[in-house]
């Protein structure tokens, strides 16, 4: 009777882990934090290359009927500024899926309540494709170059020098630039998108939503009238089990395991016929061993699946990752103008949070992210790296893995309901 319940007992513990390990594989592909990730799924597009497609259908349709460019910003209605700074790469262009996907599927409402300018950062624009192309002149609302003085314009020339000692300054330049030119619109807020994402239909509703919740919460929950950004994007591949606590970790998973085990152990102790018959030593064993396993596999499966973050707002004050979409306050954004002009060098999204750990601001981050990156060749130099056991550029691995869960449909009935509600005439 022994050996039967212990064979008994091994037999179904086998089984059992063996059908959780197969369905958790299954689970967890798309998390970048767990032991079952698969790169080629994970990394597979899904939503995003419906969206890219939807975004140059749009585009192309604005071609056709140059018409539909003619809805702009009302100077009464503006929320918020966007701005897009777009560098010319060779061999490959994103800025088409960027302003389509932004601006398809809006209502007149939405689009008459955002100002949106393209910033090319070249002193000569023509180099970029983009500057000379109708859609764009028809579809945003300025399309933005350098407008500075003769020897400002030496300086830009000496930063776009590959190999000069002024390269490095650039990008933090430019970044400046665009947010002071959207500052001069006196808009509340103002959004920064890099050139190589699409965003999701129904971003601007959700992005407005999203920053009335960070006000409400700011100011109810952390006696702060502003908050530095709402971040529209970020990876997950950095919100998994950091080792900065694993102290935390390790005092849960020992509470996991003590708390069954003393049970078990008062329970034998208590009743000796349970003693001798079914709560062995080896029966114990067994099950100290499936209670370790548990606790491995819970780690295993991956943080982002069994511990995500909520859908809405949520603090993100470290591991947000990267500098694909933000909307900062008019207020703060001016501050970080200041910031940057004085660090001089620097990437942007690594000084925004220098700025906000120096000043202790409040960071927020949207989830799902209303934007993925799409970017397969980066505008920046130093963007690439070794990464052959993904086959992959750094640039390729920033990635939002819940944009690619949305579902369509969904996402479709949600923005078409809010403009309803609005009274809004929808773009499509």
């Amino acid at each position: 009777m022994r050996l039967s319940s212990t064979r008994l007992l091994t037999l179904f513990s086998f089984f059992l882990t063996s059908w959780l390990i197969y369905r958790i594989h299954d689970v967890s592909a798309r998390d970048p934090t767990s032991f079952f990730f698969d790169p080629r799924r994970g990394y597979a597009p899904a939503y995003s290359h419906l969206r890219r497609h939807q975004a140059l259908d749009y585009i192309a349709s604005a071609n056709i009927t140059p018409a539909q460019g003619a809805i702009k910003a009302s100077t009464q209605k503006q929320k918020i500024c966007v701005g897009i700074p777009s560098v010319a790469r060779q061999g490959a262009g994103y800025l088409r899926e960027a302003v389509g996907s932004l601006l398809e599927g809006l209502g007149t409402q939405e689009r008459e309540e955002m100002y949106i300018v393209v910033f090319i950062p070249h002193s000569d624009p023509a180099v970029h494709p983009a500057y000379t192309e109708d859609w764009l002149h028809s579809l945003v609302d300025y399309v933005l170059t350098y407008e500075v003085s003769e020897s400002e314009m030496r300086h830009v020339k000496d930063m776009e020098d590959n190999d000069g000692p002024d390269y490095m300054e650039k990008g933090l330049y430019d970044y400046r630039y665009l947010l002071l030119h959207c500052a001069k619109q006196h808009t509340p807020y103002i959004a920064i998108f890099e050139d190589d994402v699409v965003a999701m239909d129904g971003w601007y509703h959700r992005t407005v939503s999203g920053i009335r919740e960070a006000e409400t919460l700011s100011a109810l929950k952390h006696a702060s009238r502003e908050f530095l950004y709402l971040r529209l994007f970020y990876t997950e591949e950095f919100l998994g089990w950091n080792s900065e606590e694993w102290s935390s970790y390790l005092a849960w998973s020992a509470l996991v395991f003590v708390v069954p085990m003393a049970a078990l152990y008062s329970v034998r102790a208590r009743y000796t016929a349970l003693k001798a018959r079914i709560l062995t030593i080896r029966t114990m064993a067994i099950f100290a061993t499936m209670v370790v396993s548990a606790i491995v596999l819970f780690f295993g499966i991956g943080r982002v699946t069994v511990w995500p973050l909520a859908p809405g707002i949520s603090l993100m004050p470290k591991y947000g990752c990267c500098s694909q979409g933000f909307v900062f306050p008019r207020g703060r954004a001016l501050m970080l103008t200041t910031y940057f002009a004085d660090r001089h060098t620097g990437a942007p999204d690594v000084l925004i949070e220098d700025f906000a750990n120096e000043k202790g601001e409040l960071r927020w981050a949207i989830t799902p992210s209303v934007v993925q990156h799409i970017g397969r060749k980066s505008s920046k130099k130093d963007d690439y790296g070794d990464m052959s056991k993904y086959g992959m550029s750094v640039a390729e691995k920033i990635w939002s893995f819940g944009f690619e869960r949305l579902d369509w449909r969904a996402l479709r009935e949600e923005h078409d309901a809010i403009l309803e509600l609005r009274g809004d005439l929808s773009l499509r």
